[in-house]
């Protein structure tokens, strides 16, 4: 158990300020009971509810049976105990100050646990009260520790402490406790729960990075409501995980979209297929990296959102879409932190999907005269993240303009790779055609696909979709239903951006004929 060895060197160590920043307190305390029974300290804990409690107080050296109340013992004031089993009850320490001067005074050796204590440290009284009790530690062996969700000690005692952190479940550990889950629910219905295999895999990955006591609940909830685990209960997670974390500048979405979904791009479909299991966490090896990200560039149209889309909804986690024009603020500085708060609500929310549509617009070289620098400070934030986060955050950003790129976002090594959706070959119009009209509820087989994809040469694949809804509603004037003829009357009708727009759609393809790996 790695939490219990930390704290176990740490106390054995004789660090005399010990914290403990987490909201899994019941956990923090079990840990903190097991190594004061295993090395006979006396264990205190206060709160403001209750002041301060001795748990493991002792009569002698064995309690009598039933023996429930003990003499007073002492004198002056804060010196009264009663004992209610084995608790002993400190009188008149309610106030941090007074439990404080108690272990000061009288506490002897053990360890003292101080619950939320972060709302009185600010008190000079209080300061000076922890500096005497830790300065005194090497002689009276008296160990604070502070257990609170946030900790900020002022700098006097900041540096006499140390921080541990409570592992967070890894999938081991919350397979582990699915699998409590799972025998409970056995025993107590008599029943076996069900679930095919690529949603528990997905709901496992969802649950890993929340505290223990949260995946317990979740899988529970999970599992006790009908003894299923479905898409729904996926769902349930995910809207946990959101309201987790609160509101941001972050849009999620449950994308679900698959590979079959879009047309073309096949190379950039295995690229993913083969990045997925390790993302997800199901395949791993050694001194290989997470996936990091993507960069798809290509004309408007081409289908690089559709792409993002698919990539969170085949890996089966949430899709955060970034929307930056919500981050700019006309304070100093406030444009930064929003950008901040939004990268580490993604963090929270892994595995995710992390997509920030046309980035050259966010991140455009812009002068310091036009937005006094916002622009350069965001990129430079965005950088550093991409660089240092370790989280299972999958960044696919989009660009349609890769002259208004900065040059520090395309170097190697900021994403994995960077890819060019071209527009659609006649195969790939073929295919796109079909899946809009299956989506539709028509049977592709009762359309020419061959002569509509040689009628759309240099279409995108958003003007493909616009063509058959444009034919719908025509039907839907004449009452007829829409065939082939209609469909090529459409596209005679239409001039694709790529001919309007035919220099700047050469340049870009030109561009990236040898710096990007082709998506199809």
């Amino acid at each position: 158990m790695p939490d219990f060895r930390e704290l176990s060197a740490l106390v054995r160590s004789r660090m005399p300020l010990l914290c403990i920043e987490t909201v899994e307190e019941p956990k923090a305390l079990r840990l903190i009971e097991r190594l004061a029974r295993d090395d006979n300290h006396d264990l205190h804990c206060w709160s403001v509810a209750d002041g301060l409690v001795q748990q493991n107080f002792r009569y002698g050296n064995a309690r009598p049976e039933g023996y429930a109340l003990f003499p007073t013992v002492g004198e002056g004031p804060g010196m009264a105990r009663r004992a209610e089993g084995r608790r002993r009850v400190i009188d008149d320490t309610r106030s941090l100050e007074a439990a404080l001067k108690y272990i000061d005074s009288s506490g002897g050796k053990g360890l003292f646990v101080l619950l939320d204590p972060h709302p009185f440290l600010e008190e000079p009284v209080v300061q000076r009260l922890m500096r005497e009790i830790v300065l005194d530690h090497p002689e009276a062996e008296r160990t604070l520790v502070l257990v609170a969700p946030q900790l900020s000690l002022p700098p006097l005692l900041a540096r006499h402490s140390v921080r541990m952190e409570l592992r967070i479940p890894d999938l081991a550990r919350v397979r582990a406790l699915l699998k409590v889950e799972i025998d409970l629910y056995a025993k107590s219905s008599g029943e076996r729960v069900k679930g095919d295999s690529a949603t528990v895999n997905a709901l496992l990955s969802q649950l890993v990075g929340l505290p223990e006591e949260d995946v317990r609940r979740l899988l529970r909830n999970a599992i006790r409501d009908d003894g299923l685990i479905t898409a729904e209960d996926l769902n349930r997670v995910m809207r946990y995980k959101q309201d987790m974390v609160g509101e941001s500048a972050l849009q999620v979405e449950l994308s679900t979209l698959g590979p079959d979904d879009v047309g073309g791009l096949t190379r950039l479909k295995r690229w993913l297929a083969t990045r997925r299991p390790v993302f997800t966490g199901e395949r791993s090896m050694p001194g290989l990296p997470l996936p990091k990200g993507v960069l798809l560039l290509g004309a408007q149209g081409a289908g690089k959102s559709l792409a993002a889309k698919v990539v969170a909804g085949s890996w089966r986690v949430p899709l955060l879409r970034l929307d930056v024009g919500s981050l700019y603020d006309k304070f100093t500085g406030e444009t930064e932190r929003k950008l901040r708060e939004a990268l580490r609500t993604a963090e929270a929310m892994a595995p995710a999907v992390l997509w920030i549509d046309e980035i050259e617009k966010a991140l455009a070289l812009g002068s310091s005269d036009s937005d006094g620098g916002v622009s350069r400070r965001l990129l430079g934030n965005l950088l550093t993240w991409m660089n240092e986060q370790q989280a299972r955050v999958f960044l696919v950003a989009t660009a349609n303009d890769v002259s208004a790129l900065p040059p520090e976002l395309l170097r190697k090594g900021r994403f994995d790779e960077i890819f060019f959706v071209d527009l659609p070959t006649r195969t790939v119009r073929e295919e796109i055609l079909a899946i809009h009209l299956r989506r539709r509820e028509l049977d592709p087989a009762r359309f020419d696909l061959a002569a509509l994809g040689a009628a759309t040469e240099d279409y995108s694949g958003a003007e493909l979709e616009q063509l058959v809804v444009a034919g719908l509603y025509e039907c839907l004037v004449d009452g007829a239903a829409l065939d082939t003829a209609r469909l090529l009357l459409e596209a005679a009708n239409t001039r694709p951006l790529a001919h309007v727009m035919a220099e700047k759609v050469a340049a870009l393809r030109a561009w990236a004929a040898e710096r990007c790996v082709p998506a199809d």
